[in-house]
């Protein structure tokens, strides 16, 4: 195992840091677009990720930024490629490998992920274009009859190749298991599948000799589904996550990330504050990988207008600002408050509203 992989997983999970998700796919990232109105062009997507990795002050709690196929072969407007443009600011680059889900042969209402298929060299053109590391999310939705064990078993097989393939190509496999929100299920029953779900991963991961020093883990946090009648308490999804991770995140490993999985951005800040609260052993640092919980507010901002690039990068950094102070467990409803105004005031100068 290389020393620089291990030094590279530490420190994407640096005190008071996390992790951009901004790997959407092109037709994922185009709905949403969309939904504000904003069209979907190769120059827009370009334009609006380059306003997130650019961020002013959002380097102080990011260390690292996930990208995707689209991104990583674009030039910011320096003419610096965009990995680059993130590196010179100290945050790390990555990149989403997989290839999405398919339908599960045998279980067609489940998935798994492909994206198998070539890998070892795509991972080798991605590491020469300045990714440090990569992602590969798996899915599974909580019925009362999923997920099933195979659909777990063939998941949990393919994040384990996919992360034995990364580290032979010397980039930190971040590995992202994530029990879906969607569903009328309890806390309760989320905490037993998402259990199942890590115990089969971490025995495929074994099984492939996966290096555990040199990964990260992406879960969800353990939560009711979203049409639940009976929503958990912050603290109660806290006590509830933790004492899954600890009975199936074996300490070897140095850090976890947490998906957002949907939340709104800021429960999604609450929820990781309370874990990192929570009191009782964390062998692992744990922080963020947040995709929409971070770039909600910015995007919104935004609004595809020039002039509003100011507005929308300033709402990036609030949110890494308060997701930072989250990972101490320092974070408070006052951080919202403190930042807002800072983030508010460009924005209406720009939108010609504070005349």
């Amino acid at each position: 195992m290389s020393a620089d992989l291990q030094a590279v997983a530490t420190k994407l999970v640096a005190n008071g840091k996390g992790i951009l998700a901004a790997d959407e796919t092109v037709p994922t990232i185009t709905r949403r677009f969309e939904a504000l109105g904003i069209p979907s062009t190769e120059q827009s997507r370009r334009t609006y990720r380059e306003m997130l990795f650019t961020a002013p002050g959002a380097a102080d709690y990011l260390s690292g930024a996930i990208l995707q196929d689209e991104t990583i072969h674009q030039e910011s407007s320096s003419g610096a490629s965009m990995a680059r443009a993130l590196a010179e600011r100290g945050v790390t680059p990555g990149i989403k490998v997989d290839a999405g889900t398919r339908p599960l042969a045998g279980a067609p209402s489940e998935t798994v992920t492909e994206g198998l298929d070539g890998l070892r060299e795509r991972l080798a053109e991605y590491r020469d274009l300045g990714a440090r590391f990569a992602k590969w999310r798996a899915v599974f939705r909580i019925t009362e009859a999923t997920p099933s064990p195979m659909c777990i078993a063939a998941n949990a097989h393919a994040l384990a190749r996919y992360a034995a393939l990364c580290q032979e190509q010397d980039l930190v496999p971040i590995v992202e298991p994530e029990v879906l929100m969607d569903g009328a299920h309890s806390l309760e029953r989320c905490e037993e599948v998402t259990g199942h779900v890590l115990h089969a991963v971490f025995d495929a991961l074994a099984d492939q000799h996966v290096a555990l020093e040199a990964m990260l883990l992406k879960p969800n946090m353990v939560v009711p589904g979203d049409d639940c009648e009976q929503q958990a308490s912050v603290e109660d999804v806290a006590s509830a996550t933790l004492r899954c991770l600890r009975r199936t995140v074996p300490a070897a490993t140095p850090g976890i990330v947490f998906l957002s999985g949907g939340q709104e951005a800021h429960l999604a800040t609450a929820h990781l504050n309370a874990i990192n609260r929570e009191p009782g052993p964390k062998p692992w640092a744990i922080s963020f990988s947040y995709g929409r919980a971070l770039q909600d507010p910015a995007l919104e901002a935004w609004g595809g207008r020039d002039q509003n690039l100011v507005a929308g990068a300033l709402a990036l950094t609030q949110r890494a600002r308060c997701n930072g102070a989250a990972c101490l467990g320092t974070y408070t409803d006052d951080f919202e408050s403190s930042l807002l105004s800072r983030v508010d005031a460009p924005r209406r100068r720009v939108d010609g509203h504070d005349d």
